[in-house]
């Protein structure tokens, strides 16, 4: 494991987590993109990958089904061989709720999207 992810993880990460908890995806973006620009090490991959997976559930809350493709498809890569947890985020469990959301938007498409129960997206408690 990465030394990086045994760390605790920073405040802004944390504030970027309280915002994607409480549905505030586009202030969550705005929050971790700040740490993710500032971050040199491969842990950036983490933060980068929970911002565009939050992009996506807003694109979702929208219903712009194009939207919530890209940027899941985006999101997703970046979480992909990193620990299970890292900087106490539980990254095996987001990537696997994104993926079920991914599914599930797909299973919909475009004309039903406006069917998904967004009570159902994830939340991220850290350990």
């Amino acid at each position: 494991m990465p030394s990086w992810c045994l760390e605790p993880p920073p405040p802004l990460l944390l504030e970027g987590i309280a915002q994607f908890n409480s549905g505030e995806y586009f202030e969550q973006h705005d929050t971790l993109e700040r740490l993710w620009r500032e971050e040199t090490r491969e842990v950036r991959r983490l933060y980068q990958g929970i911002l565009q997976i939050g992009v996506a559930f807003h694109h979702l809350r929208e219903r712009n089904y194009p939207g919530v493709l890209k940027l899941l498809r985006r999101g997703l890569p970046r979480l992909r061989g990193l620990p299970a947890v890292c900087q106490g985020v539980p990254v095996a469990e987001l990537e696997n709720a994104a993926l079920a959301v991914h599914e599930q938007v797909i299973a919909l498409g475009p004309k039903k999207i406006d069917q998904f129960d967004l009570s159902a997206l994830p939340r991220l408690i850290v350990v």
